[in-house]
């Protein structure tokens, strides 16, 4: 009997893990939807270089404020709260893209969805992480990457099925992103709130016990008051506690800066944004570089289930020993097929690169960010985390059609492979290994 109920725990807790991850889903989708349309939408409103990457990286100016933003709606009104109206935003953002009658309307539609992104970047791992027991942590925060690899691919197949259906494509590209949207939203309603924010932020100690005892159903009752109280303790805001700047929180602060800024300085958001460009840079045809982009998010799923199913396992340094060798390979690799002019291997080469990003920091990244801090200061934590992640990758995809056009792509991606070399360098000296390890150690 005991068995059967630890099991449903398990169901219960995956499906509540699962729902929070679909904000990654929508995330990974609106994301890259926009490579199959970019080209078309430069064309329709005569958009010159400055004002097309503008527009192509309007949405993450809008998840840099929401991930900046994110951790005030979190504390404030809740994860579960915070969740749901990540799903409205999603929501009015693709209807407002695919009717958009302007560049103006349209940027503002995409900020919109990026405002979203951002703010579920924080919410979301934040929320997997503390519901989840230490032991699963690692796979069942890293949900919410799978999600966004499992968005990305269905964005690129969506683009490539939708490609040819005239010279509205763009907007069903854009427009069809409201279904899953709606359907997040409802699911929401049927999650609980995460009992680290109910004892610790609301001082709801009998609610926060409850959701307690249906994740932990193993629990006595005297071990759940237990964690209550060690939930309580660790969340206490002493004026030296609630502050954020602090010498004390040094360390979590320069990793969680750290792996966002090597995360993007891969160059991975360049690649996805603008994998059909990438191709036909390489001498493919439209049709042929929009297929081989839905390989790319095939590559990506397939290598992130492998990252979730080590990432208990080895432990999130190891992958990102194994992410930052298959980076400095593939980059290198790349670079030189566009100095030498042997396109034939660049397709191999950036799948390689997909497959390095989806074991190394794909896997590690949300998981790792959503445990290092304290739970006084999760929140804020998560918000540096994911704002530094979203400047890079807005920066990135704002001036990367100027530097493909100024300069040979060789020298792109080999400036991407030098800055993973020093990856290598910071995971040798500074990263920590976290596997295991109660969140409130």
């Amino acid at each position: 009997m005991a068995d059967s109920f630890s099991h449903q725990s398990n169901n219960r807790l995956f499906v509540w893990a699962l729902t929070s991850a679909l904000a990654g889903f929508i995330f990974g989708f609106d994301t890259v939807v926009i490579s199959g349309a970019e080209q078309r939408i430069q064309e329709l409103w005569g958009l010159g270089a400055g004002m097309h990457g503008l527009a192509m990286s309007m949405a993450l100016w809008g998840t840099v404020s929401g991930a900046l933003l994110g951790a005030w709606p979190t504390d404030r009104f809740g994860r579960k709260k915070t969740l749901m109206w990540i799903g409205v935003l999603y929501f009015v953002s693709a209807l407002g893209s695919a009717f958009a009658t302007d560049a103006y309307t349209f940027m503002i539609a995409r900020f919109i969805g990026g405002v979203g992104i951002g703010v579920s970047t924080v919410a979301a791992p934040l929320y997997i992480s503390e519901i989840a027991p230490a032991d699963k942590r690692g796979r069942l925060a890293g949900m919410f990457q799978f999600n966004i690899v499992f968005g990305i691919l269905v964005a690129f197949l969506s683009n490539f099925l939708l490609g040819g259906i005239g010279e509205n494509a763009w907007r069903w590209m854009m427009g069809v992103e409201a279904l899953p949207a709606l359907i997040y939203t409802v699911m929401c309603f049927g999650i609980p709130e995460s009992p680290r924010w109910l004892i610790g932020k609301r001082g709801e100690r009998a609610e926060g016990l409850r959701v307690l005892a249906l994740v932990r159903p193993d629990d006595s009752e005297e071990a759940l008051e237990a964690k209550a109280d060690e939930i309580a303790a660790a969340s206490e805001t002493t004026p030296g506690k609630s502050k954020f700047w602090t010498k004390r929180l040094k360390i979590p602060i320069a990793l969680a800066f750290f792996i966002a800024f090597f995360n993007q300085l891969s160059g991975i958001n360049a690649v996805l944004y603008f994998a059909p460009r990438i191709f036909e840079m390489t001498g493919l045809g439209e049709k042929a570089a929009l297929l081989q982009s839905v390989g790319i998010g095939v590559t990506n799923l397939v290598f992130t289930f492998v990252g979730l199913w080590l990432i208990d396992r080895l432990g999130r340094r190891t992958l990102l020993y194994i992410g930052s060798f298959g980076y400095i390979a593939s980059l290198g690799l790349c670079s030189w097929a566009f100095f030498t002019e042997n396109f034939a291997i660049v397709p191999a080469c950036i799948f390689a690169f997909i497959g390095a990003h989806a074991v190394g920091q794909g896997a590690v990244i949300w998981v790792f960010i959503s445990e290092i801090f304290p739970n006084a200061n999760r929140a804020n934590g998560q918000a540096l985390g994911s704002s530094a992640h979203w400047v890079f990758a807005a920066l990135l995809t704002l001036i990367f059609p100027k530097l493909v056009s100024t300069f040979p792509a060789g020298y792109v991606f080999l400036f991407f492979c030098l800055m993973m070399v020093l990856q290598l360098v910071w995971v040798k000296l500074m990263v920590p290994e976290t596997k295991g390890v109660s969140l409130e150690k």
